[in-house]
C-alpha cells in the first residue's frame, strides 16, 4: 500500500475580499481537524471512523455551515442533514431534516451499522436518534447570532441564500430588481452560500471513505434537501476512491458528481487528478462547485470551478497543504 491520506473541506466559493481575520480562522480550523485526522491515521484508526470524527469536529464549530452554525431556513430553524460512505462493501448511511442531533454526521453513521436502511429523514431520523440514544440539543443550540443577521437580509433581498463570502461588485444592493450573476436549476439568485464541510480518507490499508455535512442553504424551503446526503451526489466511496462534494447542490445533484469521479476512473483508466478534472470541466453544466478526492493507492486530489474552496490535505509521506485560492 501506498499510504494514508486524507483532505477535509469547507465549502467552494469564496469572496475575494474575504478579509485576513475571516481567512487565517478558516485555515486555523481547517488545520487543527486535519491535525486530528493525521493523529487518528497515525495510530491506525480506520478510514470510516476517521472520517466520522474529524467531521464531528467540523459540526461542532460554528464557523462553517453545519452542525452548530448552519445556515437558517426560512422559518429562522435550522434542518441539517450529512451522509456517511465506507467503500469496503459500498456501505453507507444518510440523513436529511434533522433538528436535534447535535452530530449528524455520526447519526449516518449508525443509520449505516444499526439500521437496514440507508437513508433515515426527518420525524423518522429523529425517533431512530432517540433510539440509538445519541446526544441531543434543543434547535437554539445550533443558531447563531451572524446566521440570524444574515438570514434577516437574505429576506429584505427576497433572495433563497445568502453569504458575504461570494463578490458582489455590480450586485452591492442585493434587491430584488439586481441581476444575479448566479443561476440555480435555471432560476437567477442573488447570492451563493456553500460552506458543506465533508472528509475524505484512505487508511494505510487502502481503505477509502467519505462523510459530508451540512445547514443547507440560507432561506431554504422548509423540507429542501440537497447534494449533501445523496450518496452519488454530494458523497461516494467504493474500493478505488472517496469523494465529497460542495457547492451548488442542484447542479451537483444532476451532475451526480461524486459518483462520476469513481466512474471515470473506473471505465475511463483515468488517475485521480484527472478524473477531478475531468468531472470539474465535464458534469458541473454551469453550476459552481467544488470537491476533495482520495485514492486507494494514496493520493490525494481537489478541483473546483468558482472563487476559491477551503480545503486541506495530507498524506503519510509528509505533504500537507491548507488553503482557500488556487
Amino acid at each position: 500500500m501506498a499510504g494514508w491520506a486524507i483532505a477535509v473541506h469547507g465549502g467552494a466559493g469564496v469572496d475575494p475580499n474575504l478579509p485576513a481575520e475571516r481567512q487565517e480562522q478558516a485555515k486555523q480550523l481547517l488545520t487543527r481537524v486535519l491535525n486530528l485526522g493525521i493523529d487518528a491515521l497515525r495510530s491506525s484508526v480506520s478510514a470510516i471512523d476517521v472520517v466520522e470524527l474529524v467531521v464531528r469536529e467540523l459540526e461542532s464549530d460554528p464557523f462553517f455551515n453545519s452542525g452548530r452554525g448552519s445556515a437558517l431556513t426560512e422559518n429562522g430553524t435550522v434542518e441539517m442533514e450529512a451522509s456517511i460512505m465506507d467503500g469496503m462493501g459500498r456501505r453507507c448511511g444518510a440523513v436529511s431534516g434533522l433538528t436535534t442531533v447535535k452530530n449528524p454526521v455520526s447519526l449516518a453513521r449508525l443509520v449505516m451499522d444499526k439500521s437496514p436502511h440507508s437513508y433515515l429523514a426527518f420525524s423518522g431520523a429523529e425517533k431512530f436518534a432517540k433510539q440509538m440514544g445519541v446526544e441531543m440539543v434543543d434547535n437554539e443550540y445550533f443558531i447563531t447570532q451572524d446566521n440570524v443577521e444574515m438570514l434577516k437580509q437574505a429576506k429584505e433581498a427576497d433572495s433563497i441564500v445568502f453569504d458575504y463570502r461570494i463578490p458582489t461588485v455590480g450586485y452591492e444592493t442585493c434587491g430584488t430588481g439586481v441581476q444575479s450573476p448566479i443561476h440555480m436549476n435555471g432560476l437567477p439568485i442573488s447570492i451563493y452560500a456553500p460552506e458543506t464541510v465533508g472528509c475524505v480518507v484512505v487508511d494505510s490499508q487502502g481503505r477509502c471513505a467519505a462523510a459530508t455535512s451540512t445547514g443547507g442553504l440560507l432561506n431554504k424551503r422548509m423540507g429542501r434537501i440537497g447534494d449533501s446526503p445523496l450518496i452519488g451526489a454530494g458523497t461516494y466511496a467504493c474500493d478505488i476512491c472517496a469523494v465529497s462534494c460542495t457547492g451548488e447542490g442542484e447542479a451537483i445533484i444532476r451532475g451526480t458528481l461524486a459518483r462520476e469521479v469513481g466512474a471515470v476512473m473506473e471505465y475511463k483508466g483515468l488517475g485521480l487528478q484527472d478524473a477531478v478534472d475531468f468531472v470539474i470541466k465535464e458534469r458541473l453544466d454551469e453550476g459552481k462547485a467544488g470537491l476533495i478526492a482520495v485514492s486507494k493507492t494514496g493520493e490525494v486530489s481537489y478541483g473546483f470551478n468558482c472563487v476559491g474552496m477551503f480545503r486541506g490535505c495530507a498524506t503519510q509521506n509528509g505533504f500537507m497543504e491548507v488553503g482557500i485560492w488556487d
